[in-house]
């Protein structure tokens, strides 16, 4: 009838079209705990494999010692250091200790210290750093290389095989009261200005004099401003000959040296 409603479409029970609905699919958020627990797995897999790698270079007989390189000696012979270090052979490199190394070197009294390097496979590189002699002194028909400390630290058969000055005494010397005086002049002159000495003596603590070849001297007196003095002998050592020669260095006073 006029006025009425169109019909609705069959299977429309309201009359009007109704939009179709979508169809949507709802994922459950994962659990917390499962999160936990994927991140436990993978922080156990990671400490695993370190761990592994780890146990294989402490513990590989690929890392294993077999040959000891000496670099820095001239007191100490190769042979006594890869002797001293025998104990090590076999012993992976990565649990090699630079302490270790040092208490098997420490009955070789030219030893100060050592650092050590591996280089893998299978080799440690030691390298000695050795005390330094600064004279001799006579023990029967040998002769001992001393450091500033009185340390003997090796023997020489022949006088002319070390240029270092003799202390007179022999090893007695090293008891002294003017022993220690003596050395530590010694250990401030250059090496170039002790080669070139022949002996070193002293009546007290004031009274220190060196010998050079050609029947020179020098007197240096006491051991204080050592470090000055030989500033000053190493200059006036540097001067060109005079005619006459200069026989004697007076030292003692190394703001007014004196030569005669």
């Amino acid at each position: 009838m006029p006025g009425d409603r169109p019909a609705a479409p069959f299977g429309d029970p309201f009359g009007e079209r109704s939009p179709r609905r979508a169809k949507v699919l709802d994922f459950p958020a994962p659990r917390r705990s499962h999160r936990v627990r994927n991140t436990v797995l993978s922080v156990l897999a990671v400490v695993l494999v370190l761990g592994g790698v780890v146990a294989y270079a402490v513990f590989s007989p690929a890392l294993a010692l077999r040959t000891v390189v000496v670099e820095g000696n001239t007191l100490i012979g190769t042979d006594e250091v890869e002797a001293a270090l025998a104990p090590l052979e076999g012993i992976s490199l990565t649990r090699i200790s630079h302490d270790q190394v040092r208490d098997l070197l420490a009955d070789e009294p030219p030893l100060e210290d050592v650092t050590i390097s591996a280089e893998p496979p299978s080799t440690l590189v030691v390298t000695v750093r050795e005390r330094v002699p600064v004279a001799v002194l006579q023990s029967g028909p040998e002769f001992v290389l001393i450091d500033a400390e009185g340390r003997q630290l090796a023997t020489v058969a022949q006088r002319d095989e070390v240029q270092l000055p003799l202390i007179n005494g022999g090893t007695a010397a090293v008891n002294t009261g003017v022993f220690s005086s003596i050395t530590a002049v010694l250990a401030e002159l250059p090496a170039p200005v002790l080669a070139r000495l022949n002996s070193a003596s002293a009546s007290s603590v004031d009274s220190i004099r060196l010998s050079l070849s050609g029947d020179r001297r020098i007197f240096w007196g006491s051991a204080e401003r050592s470090a000055e003095k030989a500033l000053v002998l190493e200059a006036l050592l540097a001067l060109p000959e005079t005619d006459p020669a200069v026989r004697e260095f007076d030292v003692s006073t190394p703001d007014r040296p004196v030569t005669r």
